[in-house]
């Protein structure tokens, strides 16, 4: 139907009414579309630093993990993960290995068995013999089927954070520490390819390698039972794993592997958890 025939129907003054509304709607419509077309921005390039702890399901270890990068990657403290998995100092892991982040029975310990003083079975194999805590004598029962659940290993209590920290590069601060899970876990200073990266403070690198998907080359220091430092995205490693470090020593080179600049991704975690580094740092 053409505009003349519908103004002719609707008299003139409605058709202007009604062109009058098309003309507004379109431009109501108009400006609502261009608000809803704001992108926001969001830095993928620390994606690694983005997992929560976990605690449930397992890990079985590969060649190159450590307890130490395991318990760094799932967001756990080193000696809550090893208890929990009944893996004694000083901490050794194998491939192959099953570590588990839930309440179930990982890393068990060889059951204490005995041939003496007690009766054997009427197979002839061994049985277990539990020690009550109680009682200076054993008794011996058949050994379970299945592993019972202990009780979720209990958190180290939190020691004294380590003193001295020093700076781990020179730099302009281009990313700063975030509580939010979802977002930066550490701070991340720009420089120039091959700068020296420092250690933090006094240590002990427990961790020197590419193995944790997002930190690029990768080292781990521990510092006390309580507190750790990493420095990711490095171009070379200049550290092993067991060395012991002073604060200002150079441990790497600052590069851009696992990542899209160069630059280098530093956090401080305590028993596990991201803390701000900058309550670590001098004021600079």
């Amino acid at each position: 139907m053409s505009l003349n025939v519908i103004a002719q129907r609707i008299g003139t003054k409605s058709f202007q009414c009604l062109v009058t509304g098309l003309v507004l709607s379109s431009l109501l419509v108009g400006c609502s579309s261009t608000k809803s077309s704001d992108v926001r921005v969001v830095d993928r390039s620390n994606t690694a630093a983005q997992r929560p702890a976990v605690t449930t399901g397992q890990y079985v270890v590969r060649r190159g993990d450590t307890l130490f990068s395991i318990a760094f990657r799932y967001g756990w403290d080193y000696k809550a993960l090893a208890a929990r998995n009944n893996i004694p100092a000083p901490y050794t892991i194998h491939p192959g290995q099953t570590i588990r982040f839930d309440g179930r029975s990982g890393s068990t310990p060889t059951p204490v068995v005995t041939s003496s003083t007690t009766s054997s079975s009427p197979s002839g194999k061994f049985t277990v013999t539990r020690r009550p805590a109680s009682a200076g004598t054993s008794t011996t029962t058949a050994a379970p089927s299945t592993a019972r659940k202990p009780a979720p290993a209990p958190m180290p209590p939190a020691g004294p954070a380590p003193t001295g920290w020093g700076w781990p590069s020179n730099g302009i601060l281009i990313g700063k520490f975030s509580s939010n899970g979802s977002l930066n876990k550490g701070i991340d200073i720009a420089g120039d390819l091959g700068q020296p990266v420092l250690a933090a403070s006094d240590g002990t690198v427990v961790y020197a390698g590419s193995g944790l998907r997002g930190y690029g080359e990768l080292v781990i220091i521990k510092h006390s039972d309580t507190y750790v430092s990493a420095y990711g995205h490095n171009r070379r490693l200049l550290v092993r794993e067991g060395q012991q470090v002073k604060v200002g020593q150079t441990i790497a080179e600052m590069g851009s592997t696992g990542t899209d600049r160069v630059k280098l991704h530093f956090e401080i975690r305590r028993q596990g958890k991201p803390v701000d580094p900058l309550q670590f740092l001098p004021r600079r």
